[in-house]
This record gives C-alpha cells, sequence and structure tokens, in this order.
C-alpha cells in the first residue's frame, strides 16, 4: 500500500526544487502544462486530460496534462499554462496557487520539431467542474499513491513506423499513462518523503 500524499507534502517538496531547463531549449519550441493537484480523503489528485482522436495530432488519444505551445501573445511558459488550461478544460487558474514547476521535458518524436515542455503545478480549489473543448475528450482526477505503486506499472511497447521501444506505463482505469506526462508525474513523486 503506497503511503499518504497531501498537498502540504508536495508544497514543502516543491519549495526546495531546483527543476532542470531543457538543453538547447532555445533552439527548439517551447511548450506548458499546467499540472492541477486537490485534495480528497487526505489524499493528492492530479488531473489529466484524454486528448481526442485527430489525425496529425502526435498526442492523439492519449493521456496529459492541460496544455500547449506557447504564442506570440504568452510572456513564458507560466502564461502559456494558463491560457491552455482555460482553452481546453474552461478552468480559470489565475487565481490558484502555483506550487511549484518541475524539470523541462523534451519530447522525442521522430521527423518532428522537438518541444522544450514546462510543467507548472497548482493547487486547484475549485469545483470539479469542467467542461473540455474539442481537444479533449475526456478529464479525470488520478490519485498519486496509484501512481506510486510500483504494482500497478508495466511496460509498453511503442510503436512508430519501424520503431519500437519499450516504456514504462501505468494503466488507471483503463486508461494508459505513459511518456512525458509519466515522466512528469514520476519527477514529482520522486521529491516526496519514501
Amino acid at each position: 500500500m503506497s503511503p499518504a500524499i497531501n498537498l502540504q507534502q508536495i508544497r514543502i517538496a516543491l519549495q526546495s526544487h531546483r527543476p532542470r531547463k531543457a538543453f538547447l531549449r532555445r533552439l527548439w519550441r517551447r511548450a506548458a502544462v499546467a499540472i492541477l493537484l486537490r485534495e480528497r480523503a487526505g489524499q493528492a489528485e492530479a488531473l489529466m486530460i484524454r486528448r481526442a482522436a485527430a489525425a496529425g495530432d502526435p498526442w492523439s488519444g492519449q493521456m496529459a496534462f492541460p496544455g500547449g505551445r506557447l504564442e506570440r501573445t504568452d510572456r513564458h511558459g507560466f502564461d502559456a499554462a494558463v491560457r491552455e488550461t482555460a482553452e481546453e478544460i474552461g478552468a480559470d487558474i489565475t487565481a490558484a496557487p502555483c506550487l511549484g514547476r518541475l524539470s523541462e521535458q523534451r519530447t522525442h518524436f521522430i521527423g518532428r520539431r522537438t518541444l522544450a515542455v514546462s510543467p507548472f503545478v497548482f493547487h486547484w480549489r475549485g469545483g470539479a467542474e469542467f467542461i473540455g473543448n474539442r481537444e479533449v475528450e475526456e478529464i479525470v482526477w488520478v490519485p498519486l499513491p496509484f501512481l506510486m505503486d510500483s504494482g500497478n506499472r508495466e511496460l509498453m511497447v511503442f510503436r512508430r513506423g519501424r520503431f519500437r521501444v519499450r516504456l514504462a506505463s501505468c494503466s488507471y482505469e483503463g486508461r494508459r499513462i505513459w511518456g512525458l506526462s509519466l515522466r512528469m508525474l514520476d519527477e514529482l513523486i520522486s521529491l516526496l518523503p519514501a
């Protein structure tokens, strides 16, 4: 059984965390995501979206966090995370406390331009009603203790053309969490006391 995780523990862990910036980030496109956390029955949960299926979208149908590429109107990644969260799930997080940020993650797409993705962690105190836009198929809260339990981890085979690689993944109620999203969650979990 995984230990209880509350938002106070996460807040303290992020205060001393020094996130890494992606190497060569100035050469890449930039994106940002918002990891919204809430506490329910003494346990921290992270809001995730399942992206709608769309031709040409490399993240089509995958579990992710609200977010997207920086636009000219965005001063920095934080602005993009706030704007994209409002656009994708109808949540105004301007008043939600930002607990900190995690290390930038680099996308690994063959034949596509690399993105450096900045994750920002927020404490969501609002209601649980969200309205996903056309990019969002589903919105779900995932308990962090579930992700910490090694018994919930498995290997999956990622395929793109002739390219094949085995990657860590986690299946929560039939939804597979892997890739960038799982790396972000694993970094957050790694900051917490064992």
